[in-house]
């Protein structure tokens, strides 16, 4: 299997190239197009699609939770949590709906937080954010189902490589922010606009790994319970994406 930059997915054994053990008795059932996780023991994309579902639903009704009882201020702690959420979730390999979903939970609480308070500063900013991320996912989705982008290994290793030193500058960025305001300035005025653009493609093209590594992944036949882990990969980019979407609005606004 290639390799994804995202690492819910690529810490995983079995995403990143493991291959899955045949069992003789399912393989009748795992032919069957319209077979089910539950009916043959192992992960397929239907399966991803509808966890991925479940975790925004969860994220959503958590974040406008948090808005509409005016949380915003629990959007930092909110983030802190989640990163440490996410961090366990990645290296200790969890597989249970319980967690990945309190992840969801609280990636809601700190999406409400930031959406209410960029929308008390851009009305209407969050809605066009949200359209703009459904709008980019579904584009990539038809473009790789369609077979219009390839997931080669040299694309692998540009995305991969070309979003490592993204966060590196990023955090580079973050610190200089302490020294001096605004950091590098890579995050405001026209040089702003430009990084914003660069981080939404790379998302974008992020999106585009995590899909081939799903699909792949159903094909071998992977074990039901990767199809929580897989869900949980899609939504950290997909988070990623929309908080781009957002941050890059604002600069346009201003």
């Amino acid at each position: 299997m290639r390799t994804s930059t995202n690492p819910a997915l690529t810490r995983s054994p079995a995403f990143a190239g493991a291959q899955a053990q045949a069992h003789d008795p399912l393989e009748a059932a795992y032919a069957d197009p319209s077979a089910t996780s539950r009916d043959t023991g192992r992960m397929t994309v239907d399966d991803v699609i509808y966890r991925t579902g479940v975790l925004l639903v969860t994220s959503v009704v958590t974040g406008g939770l948090t808005w509409a009882l005016g949380l915003g201020a629990l959007a930092f702690p909110a983030a802190i949590v989640g990163l440490v959420l996410a961090l366990v979730i990645i290296f200790k390999q969890v597989m249970n709906p319980a967690v990945i979903l309190a992840y969801a939970a609280v990636e809601g609480v700190f999406l409400g937080g930031i959406s209410q308070l960029f929308n008390g500063l851009y009305p209407g900013i969050v809605v066009q954010a949200v359209v703009g991320t459904a709008g980019v996912t579904g584009v990539m989705l038809g473009l790789y189902k369609s077979g219009r982008i390839r997931v080669t290994p040299r694309f692998t290793k540009m995305v991969t490589g070309a979003t490592i030193g993204f966060f590196i500058l990023i955090m580079v960025n973050l610190v200089a922010g302490f020294f001096t305001e605004g950091g590098l300035g890579l995050r405001q005025g026209p040089l702003g606009i430009a990084v914003g653009l660069f981080a939404i493609g790379l998302a974008a093209f992020n999106l585009v790994l995590d899909f081939d590594l799903v699909s792949q992944g159903a094909r071998q036949g992977l074990p039901a319970r990767y199809g929580w882990f897989a869900a949980f990969g899609i939504m950290v980019t997909l988070v990623w994406l929309y908080v781009e979407i957002l941050h890059l609005l604002s600069i346009l606004r201003d």
